[in-house]
């Protein structure tokens, strides 16, 4: 089965495994605050990822020694659920981060567990994984990372806007706060800083596919609308040489109309610098145009 863009997005971050343990305890920050449950009684973790299945219990067991105390078996299908219920490894987490087990209606970005720059990405590579999703570039620009704890969107905001240069918007949905972005460059660029420069490659493709698909329309478009504007012209020329010829002027006109009606009538299809080439001697496009144009006024002149 083909796996999703946001799918492959996560696969691909999965295979950064953190060499430091101030980088995994980073990481598992991220999870932790932007996963289903995090709390003093239970640590709830969702993921469809296969591979970040394979990943999350090598993570905590770098950060904090410890293991879950439930996982999915290997034939599990659809989401896979890890928890930690054992109030020792609770108060472990907890106090790792600075939280007292007994509080934790308000969690926050403890920033001294993410100071170092490699630790700050390790924290969003963490919260991508656990709440984050990426649309498929080829239907729209769409990244979003969710959290139920309102603290950690609006801080986490701040850490993207003002140390990172990452500019996402925040928004409430279903009780929880958003941060998304909708440019295609700042998502091509927080998938590379994450570890993700083939996804980001993938964003720029698109765009770029994108450019060139409206490019040849709008050339399409214009051509046909050039093409249209030649056939009315013909049509009206032609008209004008069957009015001219009917009422017997045509054989009084110029020499010089006379064949720029002749060339007009035996080839009604060609453009003015087709016509233009028939000419004896050849004249440029803008004196065949205006021969043209004379016939066209000389019938109307002889309509009045």
């Amino acid at each position: 089965m083909n796996m999703s863009f946001a799918a492959n997005c996560k696969a691909e971050i999965c295979r950064i495994f953190p060499s430091k343990k101030c980088c995994a305890v980073a990481q598992c920050f991220g999870i932790l605050l932007f996963c289903n449950n995090f709390s003093s009684s239970v640590i709830r973790i969702f993921t469809e990822s296969r591979e970040f299945a394979s990943f999350l219990p090598k993570l905590f067991k770098k950060a904090f020694s410890i293991t879950f105390d439930l996982v999915p078996s290997e034939d599990t299908q659809g989401k896979l659920i890890f928890q930690i219920f054992d109030p020792v490894k609770i108060n472990i987490i907890m106090n790792t981060y600075g939280f007292n087990p007994d509080n934790t209606l308000a969690l926050h970005i403890n920033f001294s567990a993410i100071e170092d720059d490699c630790c700050r990405a390790a924290f969003l590579r963490g919260a991508m994984l656990a709440g984050g999703s990426v649309s498929d570039p080829a239907k729209s620009y769409h990244m979003e990372i969710s959290t139920t704890h309102s603290f950690v969107a609006r801080e986490a905001r701040v850490l993207m806007w003002e140390d990172l240069g990452f500019y996402p918007k925040i928004a409430t949905r279903g009780g929880g706060q958003v941060l998304y972005l909708k440019q295609s460059d700042q998502i091509s660029d927080l998938l590379t800083y994450l570890g993700a420069p083939i996804a980001a490659m993938g964003i720029m493709e698109a765009k770029l596919e994108k450019e060139l698909n409206n490019k040849v329309n709008r050339r399409c478009n214009c051509d046909d609308a050039n093409t249209s504007k030649v056939v009315e012209a013909a049509q009206e020329q032609l008209s004008a040489i069957r009015v001219l010829k009917e009422q017997g002027r045509l054989d009084r006109l110029p020499q010089k109309l006379q064949q720029a009606a002749i060339a007009r009538e035996q080839h009604p299809e060609a453009s003015l610098t087709e016509l233009a080439a028939l000419m004896e001697p050849p004249i440029s496009k803008p004196a065949m145009n205006h021969r043209l144009k004379k016939l066209v006024e000389s019938a109307k002149e002889a309509a009045l």
